[in-house]
């Protein structure tokens, strides 16, 4: 029978269960028809099922394979299914009576945190508060603490964003009530243009009042969850990996991400990585294959010499003195013989790959003689192979290596996947049933892991007392290999990094990029966070809007339910889950126990998916899986859970896990966490925790930006805009600004279009958008550049970003302004007025194997690149016709130029590196057309200044210009 123990809470760690007890074996069965699986569960401890993997001779052909064959969702009966009642009622019965047991225990001793709550002091902010008494205790002292920007930095940056905030407003006032009488029409597209960028600006500036760093104190998480001569009480984390196309995302980019997670500084039994092909290719399962028996000479060298990185692409190709700091003896040795080892691994996977390159007309074959289950990649079912796990699998030294697990969803046509939300979704619900880590970690498959311990520095802000019970996610900044030194595209995005999310993390915290993400399984499970006592009145206006609103209940939403259901408050040291099912179920008048418990367990697998086993695991606080759970039943629910059906009339992809409804999942699902309350974490750490690769080809650059950006307008005209979405949780207002600004940034292309034409359409027509101006208004003018470009300084000084850097993401603001967004604009109309959908294509991720920075010079035309480049050859055509006519004038007429070419030369300028793009190396055809083409465009403006448009007179042909007779 099960032991069902939930009363563990995080508010108590000194009380937490010894998860390392040992347990006995069990055989597992192979998940396809009639095979079986070589392997072992050791349940190393009683919340952690641990899945070896076959022995090496039948890696090859040992595949998981249970299919479901009917669409139709089945109900899970515990008893008849189960063989026991351990996962049925009576475990129910336990659970609900532990809970009802806490709910008693109301005189538990106050903590830190609880003392600092009723003071009324912010929850993060009160890890930095510790009774005197605990001081001396290293163990008992805060895992992070924030840290503020400098005064003498941060103040005078806020001064100029007010100062600037006044200058603007005077300027639009002057803008709309000195109208251009002669140029009505351009006047006014000038002034609207210019009122949507003030509203843009407000919304990007403000959120960045608040910037703050971040310190953890990796000894002191030692000393509290691994002390010496007993088993590490760290939390488990599952890994996520997710790949698609191997042809686009080269499995030995997939192989050296998993490489360096099988390889990370923390307890071997606490880590699960989970490697999702959602394109079903044996290619991926192949090249995994290989992975994991290479891991077995790498891991141990990584561990033995605590190397950095650990991905052996990026180790081996570092340009460093690789023997510093190095004394073992050995070390040489075993680093030219590891360098062999990986060659030839790189060699084999390189095989597969030119294997794979031409598909067999009777599709792939398998060692066994069987047929690939994935060879249609659109009807195919799901696949779960573990390759590595405890005791078994051993490395080359005989030590257990973290568990490894592939994992390919079912896909049948006539269904929605999702693409990789649903992907995502699917690695949730398999790794809760297999190994249910309280914590998750998702990368892309090209973002290896550069920091070895980047999973400790997130602990120290998810297991930390007083913080981590309110942390929805820790979210680490995207670093990139392999980009040029000028970053010509502003691949680095550091300005986003490095200021926009230190900014929010003052707030509410950053919000979710994509990867890099450490995330609370609770959070995702749409559960809301503990309610925080309100603050005192006194706080005021700002408290309001940094610290945004205090409701007195907080609501869950759930699909299909009509009403709203208040939580109640509770003692803050004492983990809070939304139990307002099982409630309903135990205080029901009328009903007797086992009609609640069935009527609770009912509620939940409505909301959660009719898998018992799944439910089960949603329940479970610290995580783990029952020690006494069947592993044949485990492997069969986690091939259930990734079936096609298991979806429908669920809250998935609505309230729980990723969400659905936008290619950008990552900004909707963070959205939705902050929405009920829940704060993230942006942790920084002096060596980037992750680093991975970005497309510097201008088209891909431009391709992979239009994907973002449709996700952006998806988002604003859903339900889930932040316009109109979440008034009525605890969102705060500046982290609502940040979130609107997300999904309206894309509507900027059509002002910034607009703007960037009138230069050249006023040079071409002697017309121009500003009257002629007295000294005080000039002054105005010249005091709102002042301080665009004082704003601009103080933001690098306080962040630490460059000006290079800075500069690079201002031209690349216009140049994909103008083109990805713009296609972005129209794409999302279509898709919401006429029901058109527009495929997601995958960034490619090759690496550089034609020499450094090939790709960068290499052109690929799209239609993307037509706005920038009609942009571009207009405004040297107003330049140049300018030009000409004040030449042909006199010199009254260079007065009025000057602001006109000023302008032109503005977006000239900003599209520079655009231009530099097209005629950059290799690229002699684009050149040459772009150099006549300017040529032309020259003549015509020559011959466009003796030709009024709009009177078509031609004047005579004997005017002089420049000394010649024309």
């Amino acid at each position: 029978m099960l032991n069902w123990q939930m009363a563990y809470g995080r508010g108590d760690e000194t009380n937490a269960p010894n998860y390392d007890k040992e347990v006995s074996h069990n055989h597992i069965p192979l998940l396809t028809s009639g095979h079986e699986v070589s392997g072992e569960l050791s349940a190393a401890s009683p919340q952690r099922l641990s899945v070896s993997s076959p022995p090496p001779e039948r890696l090859t052909h040992s595949y998981a394979g249970y299919v479901n064959q009917s669409p139709n969702i089945r109900v899970v009966d515990p008893v008849r299914e189960f063989g026991s009642t351990g996962l049925g009622n009576l475990a129910w019965k336990e659970r609900v009576d532990g809970w009802k047991m806490k709910q008693d225990k109301n005189s538990v001793p106050m903590t830190t945190s609880r003392a600092a709550s009723e003071r009324g002091q912010d929850i993060d902010a009160s890890t930095d508060i510790v009774d005197d008494s605990l001081l001396n205790d290293e163990a008992r002292q805060p895992l992070s603490r924030k840290v503020s920007i400098p005064s003498s930095r941060i103040n005078p940056y806020r001064m100029v964003i007010v100062l600037r905030l006044v200058i603007l407003c005077i300027f639009l006032h002057y803008r709309i009530t000195n109208p251009v009488t002669n140029a009505y029409p351009l006047w006014l597209l000038s002034v609207i243009c210019e009122i949507w960028f003030a509203v843009s600006w407000i919304l990007d500036q403000f959120p960045k009042w608040l910037p703050i760093n971040r310190e953890t104190y990796l000894d002191r998480l030692s000393l509290r969850y691994e002390r010496e001569g007993e088993p590490s009480q760290l939390a488990a984390v599952d890994i996520f990996v997710s790949t698609v196309d191997p042809l686009k995302e080269p499995p030995l980019v997939t192989a050296n991400t998993v490489l360096s997670i099988l390889a990370v500084d923390y307890p071997v039994d606490k880590v699960s990585c989970y490697v999702s092909d959602d394109g079903a290719a044996m290619l991926s399962f192949e090249s995994l294959s290989e992975t994991s028996e290479f891991a077995k000479k790498w891991v141990p060298f990584c561990k033995k010499y605590q190397i950095e990185p650990r991905a052996p692409e990026w180790y081996f190709s570092q340009k460093i003195d690789y023997l510093k700091d190095k004394i073992q003896p050995t070390f040489v040795k075993d680093r030219r013989a590891m360098k062999r080892e990986y060659e030839e691994f790189k060699i084999r996977v390189n095989g597969l790959v030119a294997k794979a390159q031409k598909v067999p007309d009777e599709g792939w074959i398998m060692q066994d003689g069987t047929p690939w289950p994935g060879n249609n990649t659109r009807d195919h079912p799901g696949m779960i192979q573990v390759f590595l796990g405890q005791n078994g699998g051993l490395d080359s030294e005989g030590n257990e290596l973290p568990r490894l697990v592939y994992v390919s969803r079912e896909k049948r046509p006539g269904f929605q996947h999702h693409k990789k939300a649903g992907a995502m979704n699917s690695l949730v619900r398999v790794s809760a049933v297999l190994t249910n880590g309280p914590f998750l970690l998702n990368l892309d498959c090209d973002h290896y892991i550069n920091n070895s311990k980047a999973l400790r520095e997130a602990m120290c802000f998810m297991m930390d007392p007083n913080l981590g019970k309110y942390v929805c996610y820790v979210q680490f900044p995207q670093r990139f290999d392999g980009i040029d030194r000028n970053d010509r595209y502003a691949n680095r995005n550091t300005v986003f990094f490095d200021i926009n999310l230190r900014g929010l993390d003052g707030i509410q915290g950053p919000v979710y990029v994509g990867t890099g993400c450490v995330f609370n399984r609770t959070a995702l499970y749409g559960y809301e966070p503990p309610i925080k006592p309100k603050k005192k009145r006194e706080d005021g206006f700002f408290s309001s809007c940094f610290g945004g609103s205090r409701k007195k209940s907080s609501k869950s939403s759930k699909k299909g339910s009509d009403k709203k259901k208040s939580s109640k408050h509770v003692d803050p040291t004492v983990p809070v889950f939304n139990l307002e099912d099982i409630e309903e179920g135990v205080e029901g008048a009328g009903f007797d126990d086992e009609k609640s418990l069935l009527m609770s367990q009912m509620s939940l697998e409505k909301r959660f998916g009719q898998s018992a086993v799944f439910v089960a695991s949603t329940l479970m606080e610290n995580g783990g899986v029952p020690q006494s759970a069947a592993p044949e039943t485990l492997l069969k629910e986690a091939i259930h859970v990734i079936s096609c059906g298991y979806e429908d009339k669920t809250d998935w992809g609505n309230e729980i896990g990723w969400i659905y409804g936008s290619v950008t999942e990552d900004i909707l699902t963070g959205f939705k966490m902050h929405a009920r309350g829940w704060r993230s974490i942006y942790c920084m750490p002096p060596r980037p925790a992750f680093k991975g690769s970005a497309p510097i080809n201008l088209s891909d650059r431009l391709n992979q930006v239009l994907r973002w950006a449709l996700g952006s307008v998806e988002i604003l005209f859903s339900r889930h805009c932040p316009i109109w979405y979440g008034y009525s949780g605890r969102l705060k207002w500046l982290e609502r600004f940040a979130y609107i600004n997300t999904t309206i940034y894309p509507i900027t292309s059509i002002p910034l279009l607009i703007y960037c034409t009138l230069p050249a359409v006023c040079l071409l027509t002697g017309k121009f958008i500003i009257p002629q101006i007295s000294n005080l208004a000039s002054l105005w003018f010249i005091s709102l550049f002042l301080s665009i470009f004082a704003t601009g300084i103080l933001e690098m000084r306080w962040s630490g970003v460059g000006i290079d850097e800075w500069w690079r993401n201002e031209q690349f603001w216009v140049i994909g302004g103008v083109s990805a967004h713009l296609f972005a604009v129209f794409q999302g109309l279509l898709k919401v007025l006429a029901g058109i959908d527009t495929n997601f294509t995958v960034t490619s991720k090759a690496s550089d194997e034609d020499g450094d920075f090939a790709e960068l010079y290499m052109f690929k035309w799209t239609t993307l690149l037509i706005p920038p480049t009609t942009l571009l050859i207009v405004n040297l055509v107003g330049v140049v016709a300018g030009i000409s006519y004040a030449i042909n004038s006199g010199y009254q007429s260079w007065g009025p130029l000057f602001g006109k070419l000023f302008f032109a030369f503005w977006v000239i300028v900003h599209l520079y590196p655009f231009l530099k793009g097209l005629m950059g190396k290799q690229n002699r055809t684009p050149t040459i057309v772009v150099v006549w083409s300017i040529l032309l465009a020259s003549i015509f403006s020559l011959l466009w200044v003796r030709i009024d448009p709009f009177t078509t007179k031609v004047t005579g042909p004997d005017v002089k210009f420049c000394g010649i007779n024309c």
